[in-house]
């Protein structure tokens, strides 16, 4: 049997859901309640298979609550309110599905009950596109990261200049023609410009001037 708890602060929608369920042989309600706050107390007391969970709601609203919730019951989101950001936050805080009224018929609400009560997510269309876009962005922002820290890794690392392109660089940096670094470090002028050639290379630089900037800029990270 799995024991559902209603949370709404609307009593008819409260006994809407109640009759939807009463059909269900595996299906009981064994709690309501019509704010948020006393929805925690009451998830804490029966410890429900799954709870069914509105948003506007008076004292807490079911976002404030979700997370709160989701620590003694599965959460099945059930609101009127469709906004990406609350569908977001409602699945970050831990609710296992999320529909819109309106929307499902009382088979796909008995369907959901039963696959959140499993451990499984039900997901209305615009929850599951919701979810897609916020799992594009999460990966769109990992790649930001791996490339930022790539950059700081290069950096750190002297972009991957051997020790003496190094000190061309330093050199080539305060102004210094290829004669004079060759002069300084006791080098002819096609050695000089082999390693430039090479940090360019290693900079993505197609000047002395970018390789400066470049460089300069990797130094004070």
């Amino acid at each position: 049997m799995i024991d559902v708890m209603i949370v709404d602060d609307n009593p008819i929608v409260r006994s809407a859901l109640r009759g939807f369920l009463a059909g269900a042989d595996d299906v009981q309600v064994v709690g309501e309640a019509a704010d948020g706050r006393t929805a925690v107390t009451a998830a804490q007391r029966l410890r429900p298979d799954v709870t069914l969970l509105d948003h506007r709601m008076p004292i807490a609203d079911g976002l404030s609550v979700v997370s709160h919730l989701a620590e003694h019951t599965s959460v099945l989101v059930l609101t009127s309110d469709a906004a990406d950001d609350l569908i977001a936050g409602m699945l970050r805080g831990g609710a296992r599905g999320y529909l819109v009224h309106g929307e499902f018929d009382p088979p796909e609400l008995l369907r959901a009950v039963r696959a959140v009560a499993a451990g499984q997510g039900w997901l209305s269309p615009r929850g599951a596109s919701v979810t897609i876009s916020v799992l594009r962005d999460q990966a769109a922002r990992e790649r930001e990261e791996a490339s930022h820290a790539d950059q700081l890794h290069q950096i750190r690392n002297g972009f991957g200049l051997t020790a003496r392109e190094r000190d061309v660089m330093e050199l080539l940096t305060v102004g210094h023609s290829n004669a004079a670094i060759a002069r300084r470090l006791l080098l002819t002028e096609k050695t000089v410009k082999n390693h430039l050639h090479h940090i360019f290379t290693k900079l993505h630089a197609s000047n002395r001037t970018e390789a400066v900037m470049r460089w300069s800029g990797g130094q004070r990270q």
